[in-house]
């Protein structure tokens, strides 16, 4: 029997997602969080690879904004679902889905697609490059140590129920998407993400619990979303705190909620994931070896629409280079492009040219750059970008530079 291609039905949800749960594993979600993401797929923007009766393939797309380098939040589309039915690999399947995909992106006029990677190696070939990682730490309370500015103790803390404290929390998000690169400004229905909380997901830890930082006029400046989990030896007790969220609008609140999490009772453990790899709280420890810092790539992005993705971001420095760019998969971006920026704040174009190339590289690390945290003068280390004419890497790779590491605090 043939495959068949086509956009999901409403009614083909429940068969999408059961064939996803295969796809990664067979462990099924929680049914609060198949309920959530029942809610927030976008379904016209669904594909589904169907042989007769059973979805065998899949791939879908969340219309979002994004936070980029010195701009307004550009669109993009959040690829999520993607998976091959172990019985269906090796068909072509996933590259036909890519395909498909990325053309209906283009046409929707959205310069972006993103997504994150349970197998980082698969998307490169699809012209996605890696732009941002994301920082773990698993903390010593006892003997990292912890120095906060002055200022922290004008802050005061309370601990409140997570959902009744949303909209303040959701506030300070808000305020957070323009200063970092990677974040995608939260539509509606994904307020309701940071809150799940099936029981089955614990692992022995207590239920979500929120504590947030005020200021002596009562405003919410941070808030933290953490769990405690107990545990005893011989010793005494050494119970863990899982944070899943942290997010603050200047130094004093976020030093106030780690050392609130750094002094939790009955606790030696600190572990936070997803967290950028600037965060500021490595300069807050004593001893940053005693938080075992490690790094994983987080946010891959395809430039979709190259000259309008380049025209969306902003620079940090004037620049007028010529790119060659190789882009097989997504073949109206390849080509000489002329990028002229006229600085912070200034206009930006990006037009095509028979003019000599001053770099040559392909749309996968242009996807790299595109949010600030990969720089060009790096990938040309690894011979990804060849530099055509003196002094055009490092003039390129400092525009391209941003103040701070891109981060998504989320996942799709």
């Amino acid at each position: 029997m043939a495959l068949e291609m086509r956009v999901l039905q409403s009614d083909e949800w429940d068969a999408l997602y059961d064939h996803l749960e295969l796809a990664f594993g067979g462990v099924p979600d929680s049914s609060e969080a198949r309920e959530l993401y029942r809610s927030l797929t976008e379904v016209e923007r669904s594909l589904a690879v169907w042989d007769g009766q059973a979805c065998v393939g899949s791939a879908s797309a969340f219309s979002f904004r994004l936070s980029v380098p010195g701009a307004d939040p550009v669109p993009a589309a959040g690829v999520t679902m993607v998976g091959v039915a172990p019985t269906h690999r090796r068909r072509g399947i996933l590259s036909s889905l890519m395909r498909r995909q990325l053309d209906d992106v283009r046409a929707g006029g959205e310069p972006l697609a993103v997504l994150t990677a349970s197998e980082p190696a698969i998307y490169g070939r699809f012209g996605y490059g890696i732009a941002a990682h994301e920082l773990s730490l698993d903390i010593d309370t006892d003997r990292a140590g912890l120095t906060v500015p002055p200022a922290t103790d004008t802050l005061r803390l309370r601990i409140v129920d997570p959902a009744k404290a949303l909209g303040d929390c959701e506030r300070v998000y808000a305020q957070l998407v323009a200063r970092r690169p990677g974040m995608p400004a939260r539509q509606p229905g994904w307020e309701r993400l940071p809150l799940l909380d099936p029981e089955s997901d614990r692992e022995g830890a207590s239920r979500l619990m929120c504590v947030v930082a005020e200021r002596p006029d009562g405003e919410v400046a941070g808030y933290a979303r953490y769990r405690v989990k107990p545990d005893w030896d011989a010793a005494g007790a050494r119970g863990t705190v899982t944070v899943r969220d942290l997010d603050a609008l200047d130094p004093a609140a976020a030093a106030a909620l780690w050392r609130y999490l750094f002094g939790i009772d009955l606790t030696s453990t600190l572990r936070a994931g997803r967290r950028p790899v600037d965060d500021p709280v490595l300069h807050l420890l004593g001893d940053a070896r005693r938080a075992r810092p490690s790094t994983a790539d987080s946010l891959h992005v395809r430039l979709v629409d190259l000259p309008a993705a380049l025209r969306a971001r902003g620079y940090g420095a004037t620049l007028d280079v010529v790119l060659e760019v190789e882009d097989a998969f997504c073949p109206w971006n390849a080509g000489r492009w002329r990028l002229v920026t006229a600085g912070p704040g200034g206009a930006v174009s990006c037009v095509r040219t028979a003019d000599p190339a001053d770099l040559a590289l392909s749309a996968r690390e242009l996807g790299a750059a595109y949010l600030g945290g990969v720089a060009l003068t790096s990938l040309a280390g690894a011979g990804l970008v060849r530099e055509l004419r003196p002094g055009a890497l490092v003039a390129a790779s400092r525009a391209f530079a941003g103040d701070v590491a891109p981060w998504l605090p989320h996942g799709f």
